[in-house]
């Protein structure tokens, strides 16, 4: 993975140097935190991708629960719980699921983080038509073991496979925190139970059980993943601004963000990637949109993401971003290289378009790419770029890295507590209050 700054993201390079180097403790401190190898810090998330008893419990647990690998894997979660294991699946799978009818590489994923009645009704009755109990693994996630959305999403999707398959405890998997109240009901009713660190927010737990086992269930390489995030890992706690991207990284938004552009966007010439920017959407509305800094002072700190997809949205809100407010730092997320190859033919029977006849696909989207930057750099619009080796395991693995890091210095130049989200009980307690009267 490359990160590009120079030149694009329109701050003296000394500048974006003197504010990543105040950052220099704090990197120590995460250097003190992985050296401990423990779960006692609030940063203490960057120690799942070296923890090797993680996933020995996972792989284990996979081979009790499913040693066939299943048709489908029914994941019941919501925001970390389910955003972070998505954007893995959908990387390799959920852009190109209709075009694969019979795929046998790996399960078919279903998501269910939406208590909406049609859906809901719709998986009841796929449920309904399954041929057999060994065909489908249900995963459930909930770190505090009481999420309103996932207890409820689990209560149906339970019913429906008892009605189908009475005895089907077995295909259930809960990931929780030890000791919740989920927790408990799960071990009393003999059901398979995987935990993850308390100290490890829902947001940072991709790299936790949270992530691997449904992962790990469809047949995707997960090692693969852990190793790549390991080796990026070592590079985001560089006390070398040069050799550290998520160091610089930070230090530019937090300084964009200080010259009043408040919205970063996450431009993506890879659309089977755009829940990947979900994911990190989530990561930095809930890791800075804080109204207290650390010194209890009312700052209504936060900076807005948002996700794009090159090239479709260059006909949607193109004309915005180059024309309209100048609020945002972008970060372009592209790849070296394809594993594919779609090519056009040497003769064209729409004559239309000049110098497109023969050229691969990948040629046309990099020009276009390439035409976009030239015109960002002629507005005077600041970006960063990530360019991906390619699409694969190891570019995942040191994309979740990078970013959770860069997040962890982020906060830390804002001045907020990174790993807290106390406004989301905010709505939560107010759903509870309703549901009381219905």
């Amino acid at each position: 993975m490359k990160f590009i700054y120079t030149d694009t993201a329109l701050l003296p390079e000394t500048m974006i140097t003197a504010t990543a180097q105040k950052l220099l403790p704090y990197v120590s401190h995460l250097q003190s935190v992985i050296d401990a190898g423990t779960y006692d810090a609030a940063e203490s998330s960057i120690n799942l991708p070296s923890d090797t008893g993680i996933l020995k419990k996972v792989k284990d647990l996979k081979e009790k629960v499913c040693p066939a690998r299943p048709k489908y894997v029914i994941n019941i979660g919501i925001g970390g719980s389910n955003l972070g294991t998505k954007a893995i699946y959908d990387a390799f799978f959920g852009a190109y699921d209709m075009l694969e009818e019979e795929r046998e590489s790996a399960s078919r994923m279903i998501f269910v983080d939406t208590c909406e009645e049609a859906f809901l009704a719709k998986l009841v009755t796929f449920i309904g038509k399954l041929q057999k109990k060994e065909d489908v693994v249900i995963n459930a996630i909930s770190k505090s073991g009481g999420t309103t959305e996932t207890i409820a999403n689990l209560e149906i999707v339970l019913a429906a496979m008892d009605k189908r398959f009475p005895g089907s405890l077995d295909r259930i998997v809960i990931t929780t925190d030890e000791g919740s109240a989920l927790w408990d009901i799960a071990h009393k009713k003999g059901v398979y139970v995987l935990t993850l660190p308390k100290q490890v927010g829902g947001r940072f737990s991709v790299l936790s059980a949270v992530g691997l086992f449904p992962l790990e269930a469809c047949g995707i390489n997960t090692a693969a993943i852990l190793e790549a995030a390991v080796a990026m890992r070592t590079r985001c706690v560089s006390p070398d601004p040069a050799q550290n991207p998520a160091l610089v990284s930070a230090a530019i938004l937090y300084l964009h963000y200080r010259n009043g552009k408040n919205i970063n966007d996450n431009f993506f010439f890879l659309p089977q990637l755009e829940s990947l920017g979900k994911w990190y959407r989530q990561l930095m509305g809930e890791s800075i949109g804080k109204d207290t800094d650390l010194d209890g002072r009312k700052v209504h700190t936060g900076i807005t993401p948002t996700v794009s997809l090159g090239s479709t949205d260059l006909h949607s809100v193109g004309q915005l971003y180059l024309g309209g407010p100048r609020d945002k730092i972008t970060t372009f997320v592209s790849a070296a290289t394809s594993r594919y190859e779609a090519r056009l033919p040497e003769t064209l029977q729409f004559p239309l378009v000049d110098l497109i006849a023969g050229k691969r696909a990948s040629q046309i989207m990099d020009a276009i790419k390439e035409g976009v930057k030239i015109a960002y750099t002629k507005q005077q619009q600041p970006f960063t770029e990530v360019i991906l080796d390619t699409v694969d395991e190891a570019a995942l693995g040191e994309f979740l890295q990078f970013k959770m890091i860069e997040m962890m210095y982020l906060g830390k130049l804002l001045n907020v507590n990174t790993f807290d989200q106390p406004h989301v009980e905010l709505y939560k307690v107010e759903t509870k209050r309703i549901l009381r009267g219905v």
